[in-house]
């Protein structure tokens, strides 16, 4: 059973199904009943619990209180913003009736006809429309701004094609939704937001990411600018991996949400949406893990520590003796650690068990060990093994769980800044993007030129890069002057 465990198709194989592999044997999803939607199973959701509750704190840091919006939204909502209603039109789960009955050989149930609804309802897909015609009557003076809320919840749309994690029909996620009195408190927002999500990717995740700006065809759907995190993966391709959007003042024209300023004016507001979901867990899998099973980020891992003891008979209660005042001390320091002496599963099955879901770090002691005072210790990120000395190990495995957390994230950085690219010709773009990377390019901003690039290599425009420095140049495509580059990828 070990080796069944570990028998993972091979990233060089097919990353793909390498993915797919992991996501099952790991315990992380599975497919569910309904097309397109997945079951997240227990040791899944705990990753994405701990994801909550860090996002959780940093939301509330900035002013952010949760709340709670309707599932369903009118149709004729989704018809007050042009942009947004055709963003999401193709997406768009409808209910249309609000009863079954028995059909007439008794033996099942059929949509009672009688029960249609006078209006559709949409299942959201995105809250705006909804949230901003609640806010109407929330906000009525300066006195009411800012006004910040964010909820956790699932969204649907309706994917053709899915993937567990990164693009499946119904998923989970969290939007923040802000209104402000000026387009500058907006803006700012809408930026800070930006940089919440960049250091929870890159602090807890461990995920180095690119900030930047959207081009406009890659915009959110009624948003005047759409800011966004994008991370690679090992096969090169960009995931985006959250994003933040200044909405103007469109949903407040639509929804006529409006102020009275310190001066009695009557003035629009100004607003922000942003957000992320499971795709994170996706982008965890696909930038740490190897060959052997999920490779985890101590501050995101459900279980950090795993004791597994080796003995028979009276030296298995000495062992648990023994371990009992470092479990406690690991527990008093916020360390999750489990001592499994379940004697229903040998060794062997649970070190591969563990390092396939991804373990931090594993310590075993067997009948030799409590002879000398020792334990082995295995860190999943290496797989090294050491023999050290008893004494002292609550503290030694805190500061391996901390060294363990920077050496993911470096090896990541490493990674994806190995493989950026300046890249000037065309031709040359065209031959090297299909095996990955991020393409720093120049473009004359034109659409024609971005949807030439999509249709002819695939690839897309991530973003405009705040990091790098921007200088006027060629577009390599039209030979148009070009203000900047942006950053150009495959992705998913």
């Amino acid at each position: 059973m070990a080796k069944e465990l570990k028998e993972l198709t091979k990233r060089a194989d097919n990353y793909s199904q390498w993915y797919n592999d992991l996501v099952v044997k790991a315990d992380l999803a599975e497919q569910s009943a309904v097309r397109g939607c997945m079951v997240i199973k227990p040791y899944g959701y705990a990753i994405w619990e701990k994801m909550q509750q860090q996002l959780d704190k940093m939301f509330k840091e900035t002013g952010a209180q949760n709340a709670y919006f309707p599932l369903l939204i009118p149709k004729s909502f989704l018809s007050r913003e042009a942009e947004h209603v055709e963003g999401f039109a193709k997406e768009a789960a409808v209910v249309t009736h609000y009863r079954l009955k028995t059909n007439d050989k008794g033996d099942g149930v059929v949509v009672d006809p009688a029960a249609k609804l006078e209006e559709e309802l949409i299942i959201r897909p995105t809250s705006e429309t909804i949230i901003w015609n609640t806010y109407k009557n929330w906000i009525h003076s300066w006195r009411d701004l800012p006004l910040m809320c964010n909820q956790w919840c699932n969204v649907m749309r309706w994917e053709m094609r899915t993937r567990p994690f990164l693009r499946t029909s119904e998923f989970l996620w969290q939007e923040g939704h802000t209104a402000h009195a000026t387009r500058e408190e907006a803006e700012q927002e809408a930026q800070k937001m930006l940089k919440v999500y960049a250091e929870f990717a890159e602090k807890w995740m461990a995920v180095p990411v690119v900030q930047g700006v959207k081009s406009e065809t890659e915009r959110f759907a009624g948003a005047l600018d759409t800011y966004t995190i994008e991370a690679m993966m090992q096969d090169g391709k960009a995931l985006q991996s959250g994003t933040s959007h200044f909405l103007g003042q469109n949903f407040a024209k639509a929804f006529d949400v409006t102020y009275l300023t310190k001066e009695n004016k009557q003035e629009y507001v100004w607003a922000t949406s942003w957000g992320v979901s499971t795709r994170l867990i996706g982008a965890l899998i696909m930038t740490h893990s190897d060959d052997n099973g999920l490779v985890l980020p101590p501050r995101l891992a459900p279980l950090q520590v795993v004791i597994i003891p080796i003995g028979k008979g009276e030296q298995q209660t000495e062992i648990a003796d023994k371990f009992q005042p470092v479990i406690e001390a690991l527990k008093a320091k916020g360390i999750s650690v489990k001592y499994d002496d379940a004697d229903n599963k040998r060794p062997g099955f649970k070190f591969a068990d563990y390092e396939l879901k991804g373990v931090p770090v594993r310590i075993v002691m067997g009948g030799r060990d409590l002879e000398n005072g020792t334990v082995e210790i295995m860190r999943r990120d290496t797989l090294e093994k050491e023999t050290v000395a008893f004494d002292g190990l609550a503290e030694r495995v805190e500061s391996l769980l901390d060294d363990i957390q920077d050496n993911i994230y470096k090896k990541a950085l490493a990674y994806r800044d190995a493989h950026i690219y300046e890249c000037d010709d065309y031709e040359e773009f065209k031959a090297k993007v299909k095996d990955g990377g991020f393409f720093l390019c120049h473009w004359d901003g034109t659409a024609e030129t971005e949807a030439q690039i999509k249709e002819e290599t695939q690839a897309t425009i991530r973003c405009v890069p705040f990091a790098y420095e921007q200088t006027p140049g060629t577009d390599m495509v039209s030979g148009k002057p070009s203000k900047c580059r942006v950053l150009i990828a495959r992705s998913y």
